[in-house]
Formats: structure tokens, C-alpha cells, sequence
């Protein structure tokens, strides 16, 4: 397909990056000359220089013949005017907007389809979900949901104490009683989707999947200990921290925001009248120290400075607190010096955002029931999760595993079949209407579900 990408921020680049992985005819916009020259010598993209929201700049990179837009500039006011007018060149257009500030978000959500709209993301909030997911169901690092929920893919590390170090993968069934299946384990930068043969080692970051009904006994067999999260303090008040507030207050969780700009704490008094605010210096341990850090149930660090929410998630975790959560903007230059530190969940709002994007453009693709419904990344992007559900046209439908030939690097971890999900085995098998889960190394590039077999 032919794709504009206008507005190459972080994530502006990561889409491009997948996009053009994933094969798609890629013309990226931006004002500043120098972005474009370094996303050109990257990726094999057309550049334009430009504003992305004028009649003209739309037109030079090919509006009217194009499949879809996607504006994710800095500002919401340009992204949306530039949806609106490329759906005035090109009626047929596809267009996703990412709309970030809180006051817009429900009347373009009313108003999409006078906008002509196709979809709408806003990465800080799809971050504020993703943590509040980890805080609702504490002992994981990482949840992704699948097949409506019914298949969960987890991911732990092993501590030094785990039942699960130095244990075979063959031997893992006889510590968890319910059936899981180990999928991939990141092992400083190395991931591997391991056979019966390899050994678990502590620190090893695990990724499993299981039924959703399995995690609580999961959790229990692996002597995590997890406990109702009744009080969270988050570390900088930025958009993030606002959407998260308002969520965890609803779920009956008592918050505290920290952030050095008074005039910002002003605004999330305003904003969040049953949320405590704190002007202080976040830098300093013992403004930590007088909010109750080590007292608290759960730390977020969600400043604008990668940095930063490192030294803050590494000081929590040294306060002994439970619950440690990070968010991370540049997570793929910082992926090798991150992956070895105790910084509790790594949340990227723009891998979130970019994962939504994908998965939409990919369903535009499917012209055959084929194509994945649901593509996640994990493993810092070197592992990809998709779910695809079976149609007439996928292959070996109503035959065993054992006896179907799957590419190297891919692995079918669970099947969802009239409700029933189960993990898949030598003699699973999966029929016309089943949802599949599959695991695959990112790089294999995995859009269909045919394009997993040998």
C-alpha cells in the first residue's frame, strides 16, 4: 500500500520503520530538513519537506493516489487539519490522527466521522492503560491480552530465589501445576524461543503464554507474591500521569503525583481535585523520602527524561518497593544498557501507539481473512505476538501439530476454540473460525497466518 507518514517524531520513525518492513510504498513529511535526510538514509522512504496540513505539500506526496494517512506531528491541531484535508484530495483515504491533549480527545472521539476519521491514537493514554493493566494485576512485568482476553502473554524475571532457576524447560510443568508455555526469554540482549533443552537461569526475562484463568495459580506456583496496589506515587506530571490518575482513581487507588513545575501542579489540582499533588525536586531522595516512598505500594516514573525514570525506578527498587514501573521514550537506542537493570515494567508510549497503527494497517491489507487481527512486540521489539483467526483460506486446518512442518523461529503458543483456550501442544489442532496465537522472532516479518509454515 501507499502510506504518508506526516510528522516524523519518535513516533513517526518507529512507524516507519515497521511500515516499511512490512513492505508498504512509505512518503514521510516533516518541516525540518535534517529529520528527513536522517529518516531517508535509514529507511527506503520518498521525503517531502513541508507542511503537512496545505493542499499543496499533500498533493507533492501523492494524496490522491494514496491508501492512507497517518498524522502524528506534535501538534493536534495540525494532524487533525491535515486528516481533513487529505480526505478533501482523496475520499477514499484512510487516515489515523494522534490526538494527545486531554481536552480535545472527546470531541474529536464524538466528531470523527464528520472528520472522516478512520482511527485516532494517543500514545500517553494507551501508556496510562497499559500501566494500569500491570497495577489492576501486579507480579508481571508486561501483560498483553488476546482472543478477547481469554489468552494472556506475561512476562517475569526469574529471580534468584525462583522455583523456576536452573530448571529445564522440559522439567517446568512439574513446578507450575497449570499448563503454560515458555515462548521466548530475553538473556541480557539475546532472545531465544527455547526447546525442552534449555535452562533457565536467574535474571532471565521470561515471556509465557496461558490462560487468563491460569495467571492468579501461575503467580501462587511461582511464589510471587502479589497484593491489592492501594497506593501509587508517580514521578512527573505530564500527560501520562494525568490519564493514569484518573483511572487509578476510579479503581479505588489512593495517588500522588510529584512534579517540580508549580504552575503544572496547579493544573492537575485543577484537573484532579482527589489526587494529592506535590511540588518538589523528584531528583532529590528525600522528597521521595517525606511523600512515603518506601511505604508505598507501587512507583511510577513517567518524566520526559529517559534518564531521569531510570535513576528514579533504580532508587525505588533500592527502597524496597513492590511494584516499579518505567517508561521509557528512546527504549530502542537505550534497549542493550536497560535490559540488564532491576527497573521493574518498561512502558514505550510510542511502541504502544506504533503497535495500534500497525495492527489497523494490517487488517486494511487482509483480503482474505488471513492477515493478523492483533500484533504486539516484546522482548524490546526482537519478538512479535500476533493473533490470527482461522478462515478458509489458512492452511492445515483439523491437523495435529506434530504433524505440520512450521518455519524456523516461529512458534504456535496457544489456540482459542468456542470460548476454550488452551495451550498448544504435539497433538493441538485449530479449525475454521479458531483464534491462533504466534510467536515469531520480530525479523521474520510474519503478516499472515500462512506465511508461518515451512
Amino acid at each position: 500500500m501507499k502510506i504518508i507518514v506526516a510528522g516524523i517524531g519518535k513516533v513517526g520513525t518507529t512507524l516507519t520503520g515497521q511500515l516499511v518492513a512490512d513492505g508498504h510504498d512509505v512518503t514521510v513529511i516533516d518541516r525540518k530538513a535534517d529529520i528527513l535526510e536522517r529518516v531517508c538514509a535509514t529507511y527506503d522512504v520518498m521525503g517531502l519537506e513541508g507542511n503537512c496540513a496545505t493542499v499543496q505539500t499533500l498533493r507533492d506526496a501523492g494524496a490522491a493516489e494514496a491508501d492512507l494517512l497517518i498524522a502524528v506531528t506534535d501538534a493536534d491541531e495540525v494532524n487533525l487539519l491535515c486528516c481533513v484535508t487529505a480526505r478533501q484530495i482523496n475520499p477514499g483515504i484512510h487516515t489515523i490522527v494522534r490526538i494527545r491533549d486531554s481536552e480535545y480527545a472527546p470531541q474529536i472521539i464524538e466528531m470523527r466521522d464528520v472528520f472522516g476519521l478512520s482511527l485516532i491514537v494517543n500514545p500517553e493514554r494507551s501508556a496510562a492503560v497499559e500501566i494500569e493493566r500491570l497495577l489492576r494485576f501486579p507480579g508481571f512485568l508486561k501483560r498483553e491480552s488476546f482472543a478477547r482476553g481469554r489468552v494472556e502473554l506475561v512476562e517475569f524475571r526469574i529471580a534468584e530465589d525462583s522455583p523456576l532457576a536452573d530448571v529445564a524447560l522440559r522439567n517446568v510443568t512439574s513446578i507450575l501445576k497449570s499448563k503454560v508455555l515458555i515462548c521466548a526469554v530475553l538473556r541480557g540482549t539475546e532472545v531465544t524461543l527455547p526447546k525442552g533443552d534449555f535452562v533457565l537461569k536467574a535474571g532471565d526475562r521470561v515471556f509465557m503464554t496461558a490462560p487468563a484463568a491460569a495467571l492468579g495459580a501461575m503467580l501462587r506456583d511461582l511464589g510471587i507474591i502479589s497484593h491489592k496496589v492501594k497506593r501509587a506515587i508517580l514521578g512527573g506530571g505530564g500527560r501520562i500521569s494525568l490519564y493514569l490518575a484518573q483511572l487509578l482513581e476510579r479503581d479505588g487507588i489512593q495517588v500522588q503525583i510529584i512534579d517540580n513545575d508549580m504552575a503544572r501542579c496547579q493544573e492537575l489540582a485543577r484537573q484532579l481535585p482527589g489526587v494529592s499533588i506535590t511540588c518538589g525536586d523528584i531528583t532529590v531522595p528525600s522528597t521521595l523520602e517525606k511523600e512515603g516512598l518506601s511505604t508505598a505500594d507501587a512507583f511510577a516514573a513517567l518524566t520526559g527524561l529517559d534518564e531521569l525514570n531510570i535513576v528514579m525506578s533504580l532508587y525505588a527498587v533500592s527502597q524496597k518497593v513492590p511494584i516499579v514501573i518505567t517508561k521509557q521514550g528512546h527504549i530502542d537506542e537505550l534497549q542493550d544498557i536497560v535490559s540488564g537493570l532491576s527497573l521493574g515494567s518498561i512502558v514505550s508510549p510510542k511502541e504502544l501507539c506504533s503497535d495500534i497503527v500497525v495492527r489497523y494497517v494490517r487488517s486494511m491489507r487482509d483480503t482474505s481473512g488471513d492477515s493478523a487481527i492483533t500484533v504486539q512486540s516484546v522482548a524490546g521489539g526482537r519478538v512479535e505476538a500476533a493473533e490470527f483467526v482461522i478462515g478458509p483460506a489458512s492452511q492445515h486446518r483439523d491437523t495435529p501439530l506434530l504433524d505440520i512442518k512450521i518455519k524456523p523461529g516461529v512458534l504456535i503458543a496457544a489456540i482459542s476454540h468456542q470460548g476454550t483456550t488452551t495451550v498448544a501442544g504435539g497433538t493441538s489442532q485449530y479449525t475454521l473460525g479458531d483464534s491462533v496465537i504466534v510467536i515469531s522472532a520480530a525479523e521474520m516479518n510474519i503478516q499472515r497466518f500462512n506465511d508461518i509454515f515451512a
